[in-house]
Parts: structure tokens; sequence; C-alpha cells
């Protein structure tokens, strides 16, 4: 399972889990923390802005970071489970799980994208993110269109945790 978080609800989802991988997306001027008290094996912080159009004095997610965020997800995932946090645990959070499930299993993309949408009602993916891994998988607009039809999820400050399937089809 691949488990997502907002940052005020990581400690609570990372107690509930035994090791595991952390994968944070934050804001470059998110101040730093010590994240020594999780038992996570492997951690990786990636620091953009949630943006979808690139805008002046903000770092917007690029291919480099979705690679990162790619093979991450490929290493590692078959023994521990992923916690994957955001500040809010709408949009970049949201958006790494769904690119690492469609990584792991080509042609689900729609219902990835449903189960994803069924599992949290607010969650809105990062739209850039979702385009620039799906050039970089080859998926010729599948997983743009399948997160287009979920639409943009309900109003929310903050999303409460929730986990999506790393393997496909759910049984």
């Amino acid at each position: 399972m691949i488990h997502i978080s907002s940052l005020s609800g990581l400690p609570d989802v990372a107690a509930s889990l035994g090791p595991f991988d952390m994968l944070t997306l934050l804001s470059p001027s998110a101040e730093a923390r010590d994240w020594s008290g999780f038992s996570q094996v492997r951690h990786l912080r990636l620091a953009f802005h949630d943006i979808t159009v690139l805008t002046p004095d903000l770092i917007a997610p690029d291919k480099g970071v979705l690679q990162a965020i790619l093979d991450f997800g490929r290493d590692g995932l078959a023994e521990r489970s992923l916690l994957i946090h955001c500040w809010a645990g709408i949009s970049r959070s949201s958006a790494a799980a769904y690119v690492i499930a469609c990584d792991r299993n080509p042609g689900f993309e729609d219902e990835i994208a449903d189960e994803l949408r069924r599992r949290s009602p607010v969650v809105t993916p990062n739209k850039l993110m979702v385009h620039l891994a799906d050039e970089l998988l080859g998926r010729e607009g599948k997983m743009i269109d399948a997160i287009a039809r979920i639409g943009r999820g309900a109003d929310a400050f903050e999303g409460a945790p929730y986990q999506l399937p790393l393997l496909w089809p759910l049984s």
C-alpha cells in the first residue's frame, strides 16, 4: 500500500506502520525538520511549490523531480510500505501516489484514478506532475485524461490520510 498524508497527519500515520520509505514533498521555504523520530528506512525530500503553471519566483515540479519520484517508487516497495506526504495531503502527495501506482501498473490509469477519488473525495492531484509523468512513462495522455475525468476534489484545507493500492488489478 501507498500511504498518503498531510504534514500534520504524518506522526499518526507513521506510528501505525512498521519500517517504511518516506517521500516528503514540501515547498523550498518549508522549515527544516528532524525526521529521525520516524521508522523510515529510506527518505527522499523534494522541494518544489504546489503549482501547475510556471510562475516567476516559484519552483515548479519538473521532469527531474518526477524522475526522482519514479526512481524512489521503484526501489524497495516489495518489502516496505511507502508513506508520501506534502503540506495538505491533497495535491503533490496524491499526484506522486498516482504516478507511482501508474508506473507499476501500465494500462490501469483510469482504475487507479477512480480508486484515488473513491478513497479521498478531496484529492486534486497536481496536474503538472501528472502531465510530466505521463510524458516520462510514454502513456500518451492516458494519465492526464484519467485525472481530468475525476476532476477537482471537494474543497478542503487538509486531506485526511488514506491509502492507495500499489498493485493492480484489485482482487
